[in-house]
């Protein structure tokens, strides 16, 4: 009998909504974490910044409490794609736009909705992470305050559930969302286990640079999703029929 067994590697927040899709799609999802969020508390300048940056759901949480507490859920928000988007609305935020894309969509997408005399932008994002994408904005003439709002860590083990099902050849698809989580991941999988899942189970992953850290361990069928979104990925995994 053909596995049907689909490792999610995404932390929360999105890790329980990657589940729900993987399940409605006819597949049996296992949970596994590449990696543990740590969450950082964001104070908001005294001068509001003209808009605000996100490149991931991960940090929306400390986002909404500073503006909140500075009375600016109405602040503009350019977010890297559609599901951060949608998180931010759902927390409170009232002028949500999304780039529905990568780094590059997104300042392009502030060069057509912000002016850069309207003011900075607060750029929130994990530990090293947005540094490429503020470096970007600076030269497209925008002044940009970037703060971490959140790291997240490697985790050090892999579930007994996920490992058993390795064992048991019952895995066909591992979906990774990043390459710093596939390099995580990778790493607290024992060597053994490694190597028979690089075999027998397809990865999807989201971008270029996930492929090439997947290729790197040995992994023979890796997918590389359309775009770089969650959404991609799931597409991705519905051209691998159960």
């Amino acid at each position: 009998m053909r596995p049907r067994g689909v490792i999610v590697t995404r932390p929360e927040p999105g890790l329980s909504e990657t589940m729900a899709a993987v399940a409605d799609a006819g597949w049996l999802p296992l949970a596994s974490p590449a990696l543990v969020v740590q969450r950082y508390t964001l104070r908001l300048p005294q001068k509001l910044p003209a808009a605000i940056l996100l490149t991931s759901g991960q940090a929306v949480s400390a986002v909404v409490v500073a503006a909140q507490q500075a009375k600016a859920l109405d602040m503009p928000v350019y977010a890297v794609g559609d599901r951060t988007a949608q998180r931010a609305r759902d927390a409170g935020f009232t002028c949500v736009k999304s780039a529905d894309g990568d780094a590059r969509a997104l300042v392009s997408l502030l060069q057509t909705h912000q002016q850069p005399e309207q003011g900075s932008l607060l750029l929130c994002s994990g530990a090293r992470q947005g540094v490429e994408l503020a470096a970007w904005c600076r030269q497209a003439g925008f002044k940009v305050m970037r703060r971490v709002v959140y790291a997240a860590k490697p985790i050090q083990k892999i579930t007994e559930q996920t490992r058993t099902a390795i064992q048991a050849a019952k895995v066909a698809v591992v979906l990774f969302f990043s390459a710093e989580s596939a390099a995580s991941w990778l790493a607290a999988l024992p060597e053994a286990e490694q190597k028979r899942l690089a075999v027998q189970a397809r990865a999807v992953v989201i971008s270029g640079r996930v492929a090439d850290v997947l290729r790197n361990a040995g992994w023979h069928d890796v997918h590389i999703a359309a775009h770089v979104s969650a959404a991609a990925i799931m597409e991705a995994l519905g051209l691998y029929h159960v």
